[in-house]
């Protein structure tokens, strides 16, 4: 029997945090890929697959909106867009919000494209079902923190995750069902978190950052 080593892998391991990272750049990019290829295999481009999904999933946009939620320049949005316009896919409407702006909206053949590259992997998906509960339920709070602390960095956009929405009141409840939704006035509890909601309303600073201390760090 060969000579044990305790602690061999304590003091020969990358650290922990960045062996995560590791695997979330490797999931990143599969899902990049399989975004690429839909995209690509309906014509479209990266950016433009992108926008047709976000104007899928919210309603008619400004390029300024769009280019907030993207992550992207004005102009790469701008571009896009013409492009966009030229396949027949959206449409630009006055902003009547803002008079010298414009809503980009989508045709009925936009929102056939969206529904085809807005599908989520079928592999990642039975990857994630592979997880038992408790494993989903983990990792699905520590995606929603990263997600968060990348938001306040700067380094993405803010999505419309339950923890920066108006309705959420983190904690409010004692046993299995902690939080609540005061948009449907109803009891929630981890696993109920959404990252991208429909109903989502961004709220103010201050009740963002008293929500996530409440939500990080229960009283």
């Amino acid at each position: 029997m060969g000579r044990s080593l305790p602690l061999f892998f304590e003091e020969n391991s990358e650290p922990i945090d960045r062996r995560i990272a590791v695997g979330l750049r490797k999931l990143g990019l599969a899902m990049k890929l399989q975004a690429w290829e839909q995209a690509n295999h309906e014509g479209l481009s990266p950016t433009q697959g992108q926008i047709l999904a976000t104007l899928s999933l919210e309603g008619p946009l400004s390029g300024s909106e769009l280019s907030q939620r993207l992550g992207v320049t004005l102009a790469t949005i701008s571009e896009s867009v013409r492009a966009l316009v030229d396949k027949g896919a959206v449409v630009k409407r006055p902003d009547p919000r803002h008079p010298r702006a414009s809503l980009i909206e989508l045709t009925p053949q936009g929102r056939a494209l969206a529904q085809k590259v807005t599908t989520l992997p079928d592999a990642i998906v039975s990857a994630v079902g592979a997880l038992s509960t408790l494993e989903q339920e983990a990792f699905l709070a520590g995606v929603v923190k990263i997600i968060r602390s990348l938001q306040l960095s700067g380094h993405i956009p803010v999505s419309r995750m339950c923890v920066t929405c108006k309705y959420f009141r983190p904690n409010a409840h004692e046993g299995a069902l902690p939080h609540h939704c005061a948009f449907v006035d109803a009891p929630m509890a981890g696993r109920h978190l959404r990252i991208d909601c429909g109903e989502h309303e961004q709220a103010e600073e201050a009740q963002r950052e008293d929500a996530w201390r409440r939500f990080v760090q229960p009283e």
